[in-house]
């Protein structure tokens, strides 16, 4: 954890048996994998499992909450996966055709929530996560390091969690 910057805690690995999922769900490797690396379709696992394995959390009351989970002492966080396409901080509503980013909107999610946290689903079946406090993200807008509407590619979210920058 030695490159991990300050605040960013990088807790393990979600694993999965890719043999066994296959298996179970009579499709292919490729197909598995294709399903798990979509940040669209694995994201209702991800949360499930990062509450209950990660935070030790609940999820939100409905889909349509300010945020993903909640911990043991009720802190509000999102969960996001860093797909091939990238990953994006602001919040869902202002992602996709039609919609646009608000910084209004950004800021207010930034003080609801403690934090993110982000899984590499690329990297399935071993699937990386770490846990980001708010005032990293809030760091890294204030420094231009989000683009103009928060979405930045792998390789950049992999970069600045590592520190490097």
């Amino acid at each position: 954890m030695n490159n991990i910057p300050k605040g960013v805690e990088k807790k393990g690995y979600l694993t999965w048996n890719l043999e066994l999922l296959a298996k179970a769900m009579r499709i292919t490797h490729e197909d598995v994998r294709a399903y798990f690396t979509d940040g669209r379709r694995v994201s209702f696992i991800m949360e499930r499992r990062i509450a209950y394995e990660v935070i030790g959390g609940t999820l939100a009351a409905s889909e349509g909450a300010g945020f993903d989970l909640r911990d043991k002492r009720g802190g509000k966080w999102e969960v996001r996966s860093i797909t091939k396409g990238g990953v994006y901080f602001c919040p869902s509503y202002m992602v996709g055709s039609g919609r646009k980013f608000e910084l209004r909107g950004f800021l207010s999610k930034l003080n609801e929530i403690r934090g993110y946290i982000l899984s590499d689903v690329q990297s399935f079946p071993e699937v990386p996560y770490w846990i980001i406090p708010k005032e990293i993200v809030r760091n890294w807008w204030n420094k231009g390091l989000l683009g103009s509407a928060t979405k930045i590619s792998r390789k950049k979210a992999l970069t600045l969690i590592s520190g490097i920058e």
